[in-house]
Parts: C-alpha cells; sequence; structure tokens
C-alpha cells in the first residue's frame, strides 16, 4: 500500500515519502502548511489512490474531542420516558456515533481526515490521546469497548493558527507542505488547466510570485488561489501583454482572486502612487 500521487494531485518526493512513512508506522501523519496549499485535498488523494473510503471529520472552534467517538442524547432520553415512549428502554437508541467510532467499526481499512485541529480548544489534541494510540474507547452509557476493526490511515492538518501540545505532536508523523516552487507549480497547474498557453503561464507566474514577494503583504495568495485566478485569466481570453502592470496599473487583473483583504489592495495602491510620484 503504497502512495504515489495521483494524476490530479502533483505529490512531492518527500510528500509521499510522509505518507508512506505514517502508513507504515501506523501514526497519524500531522500536515502543516499555508492555507491552500492542498493539505486537505491530501487526503481526498491518498484514499482516491489506495482505493479506500474516506471518513471527513472537519474540527470547528466548538468541536469537542468526545463529539470524534460518541455523544449522548440524555435531553431525548428524559422527554421520551415522559411520553412512555418503548424506545426508551434501549439506551442504544440515544447514541450518536461519531467519526472515530465510524472509521472504527468499518470492516476495511479507511483514510479518516481530522481536517483543521488548531481551530479547536486547546485540550481537543490531548483528549484524543489514548483513542489514537489504542484504537479503541469505552462507552460508558452502555458499558461496550469500541475497537478499530482495521487500523485507519489518519491525516490530521493544521494552518498553525495555535500551537499543538508536545504529547500529541510525539504521536504524530509531521510534514510541512513548503509552498510550492515555479517548476512545481507549474506542474500543478496544468493538472488544472492543461490547454494554457505556455507564454501566459510564464507570465502569470512571475506576476504571482512578484506578488507574494511584495514586502508588507498581509495574505500571501496561495495555490488554490492561483488556480482560480489563472481559470479567470483564461476565461476573459487574456493575452500576456493584458497582465502588464506598470505605472498606475500595478494592481494585478482581477486581483480579487488574488488579494483578500483591503490592506493588500491599499498596499498596491500605493505602490502604484509612489511609482506615479517618481518616489
Amino acid at each position: 500500500m503504497k502512495f504515489q500521487g495521483t494524476k490530479d494531485y502533483v505529490a512531492t518526493d518527500d510528500l509521499t515519502v510522509a505518507v508512506n512513512a505514517a502508513v507504515t508506522l501506523e501514526r497519524p501523519l500531522l500536515v502543516k502548511g499555508e492555507p491552500g496549499t492542498g493539505k486537505t485535498e491530501l487526503a481526498k488523494q491518498v484514499a482516491t489512490a489506495l482505493g479506500l473510503e474516506m471518513i471527513e471529520w472537519n474540527i470547528k472552534s466548538t468541536t469537542k474531542a468526545q463529539q470524534g467517538l460518541y455523544e449522548y442524547d440524555a435531553v431525548s432520553r428524559l422527554r421520551d420516558s415522559q411520553l412512555g415512549e418503548e424506545r426508551v428502554h434501549d439506551v442504544g437508541n440515544y447514541i450518536r456515533k461519531g467519526k472515530l467510532w465510524e472509521a472504527f467499526q468499518k470492516d476495511k481499512k479507511v483514510v479518516l481526515l481530522i481536517d483543521e485541529i488548531d481551530k479547536a480548544d486547546i485540550e481537543f489534541p490531548n483528549d484524543l490521546l489514548q483513542e489514537l494510540d489504542k484504537m479503541e474507547f469505552h462507552v460508558y452509557e452502555t458499558g461496550e469497548t469500541i475497537r478499530a476493526k482495521h487500523r485507519p490511515i489518519i491525516i490530521i492538518t493544521s494552518n498553525n493558527e495555535k500551537e499543538l501540545p508536545d504529547a500529541f505532536l510525539r504521536r504524530c508523523f509531521f510534514h510541512f507542505i513548503q509552498f510550492p516552487d515555479a517548476e512545481t507549480l507549474q506542474t500543478i497547474v496544468k493538472v488544472h488547466h492543461p490547454d494554457i498557453k505556455e507564454q501566459l503561464l510564464t507570465t502569470a507566474l512571475t506576476q504571482f510570485y512578484e506578488i507574494r514577494d511584495t514586502p508588507g503583504l498581509k495574505k500571501k495568495p496561495s495555490t488554490s488561489e492561483v488556480i482560480d485566478w489563472l481559470k479567470l485569466l483564461l476565461s476573459e481570453d487574456l493575452s500576456p501583454e493584458d497582465l502588464k502592470r506598470e505605472g498606475a496599473n500595478l494592481l494585478p487583473k482581477l486581483h480579487g482572486a488574488l488579494l483578500k483583504n483591503e490592506q493588500d489592495v491599499h498596499l498596491f495602491e500605493r505602490l502604484a502612487f509612489m511609482a506615479r510620484s517618481g518616489r
């Protein structure tokens, strides 16, 4: 069971090594990197490449670790008992299975994506340590122990919004997705836009990297944003000459695909003003 990337996902050598190492060690793969560098998509492509089902657990700021195991609906059971419902005698009717339980009970190995773990409370990763280690957990309401039939391939993503606990990090295989160099990004773009002309691609990517490297930029545009931008350029049938940025036109064409806050738009407007003033 080896991951080598797919026709729809360009995986660098170090990324494929990380995925296969995590699979071999049977440890969660913790993937960090800038937003938009393909962390979530990686899990989907690993599942596709290995022919496995994927279960996705999207983490929010309000998500608790217990929700990944199960939730007990005591309120519904109390209400049903007051109404004399027959189902109240089976506590299992009020247990809602979480994503880990779902992954553990599958008859075949699956890929379990725990997406954006850093959005949750700082205690969230620690609360999952034992379950991810032992691949089992106890359901106190029913007295049963749920054990994984097959250890899932676990991929955990983080945007580095907060530090993760050392005890959690020790149990993971770690990989940071570097922002792709120009050659790799060209390959990625051609997967999404195979008919793009070389001159337009070269001009657009040169401009894209210039924008990313602009001092003072608050949010650098990502891989997913350059793909969207190129889609717009192609739909508008723009030529390399149309992309020229000089004097008052320092803002890139269709800049809303690349610049995502007013500070960065104002930065390029100030640069254009300074260029007009000859400063």
